[in-house]
């Protein structure tokens, strides 16, 4: 059984194209890019050796073995470790949205698929939904169809998407967007299907849905209420 992960690694922009490069030779499958900006306080960075700069945020989904290999690379290639050059971690992924979305998102990661979660006491999960620039409302509609309240929306870039076709039957653009939906755990499938149903590969929207262990949370009041509100007689 292989244990699936989202990698989060984030780098100083100047970076960037070592990591793409790195990640590209490990072979992994789609990974998104993101921009984002440091927000430490100047002390801290002087401490680390970091400047306050333009960030750029990898996702890459993998298996425990490729993590094992790509954080040996990281250290030994990319210097990793050396202050000023990026962090990486892995959260576990809960799931996939279909077969074919699974062998797209993880490349040619060796996959034996085992049981669904890694976390099975979480009461919430975190819905990641990758969609065609400009299609969120059609994500959005789909899933408060069965019951999901708001998302959130990250513009991304993909890479990796020339193996769209092989293992999608479609192409996909590079341009996405990423719509971020936490969901009680209960209703977690019953969303995801309406996503993929209403605005999946065979929609304009190309979406491809994952989702992640949430271990706790704060501001969920209203979710919570509409919860016991259906539970009750």
């Amino acid at each position: 059984m292989s244990e699936l992960y989202l990698m989060v690694s984030i780098t100083n922009r100047k970076q960037h194209k070592r990591f793409q490069r790195f990640y590209k030779e490990c072979k992994l499958g789609m990974s998104l890019q993101m921009l984002g900006r440091g927000t430490a306080a100047n002390e801290m960075l002087d401490y680390l050796g970091l400047e306050a700069s333009e960030k750029d945020v990898f996702l890459s989904p993998v298996t425990g073995e490729t993590w094992a290999r790509v954080k040996k690379g990281l250290q030994s290639k990319l210097r990793i470790d050396v202050p000023g050059t990026g962090v990486a971690f892995i959260v576990p992924l809960s799931s996939i949205g279909g077969k074919r979305q699974m062998m797209f998102l993880m490349g040619q990661q060796k996959l034996e698929i085992g049981e669904e979660s890694t976390l099975k006491d979480t009461k919430y999960e975190l819905l990641v939904a990758i969609s065609n620039q400009g299609y969120t409302s059609m994500v959005m509609d789909a899933a408060r169809a069965v019951g999901a309240s708001g998302g959130t929306v990250l513009h991304a870039k993909g890479t990796g998407m020339e193996k769209a076709e092989q293992f999608l039957g479609v192409s996909l653009v590079a341009e996405k967007e990423l719509v971020l939906i936490v969901v009680k755990k209960a209703k977690k499938n019953d969303i995801m299907g309406a996503i993929m149903a209403d605005a999946g590969l065979d929609s304009p929207a190309g979406t491809i849905v994952f989702s992640l262990p949430v271990t706790d949370t704060a501001g969920m009041r209203l979710i919570e209420e509409d919860g016991e509100n259906e539970a009750a007689p």
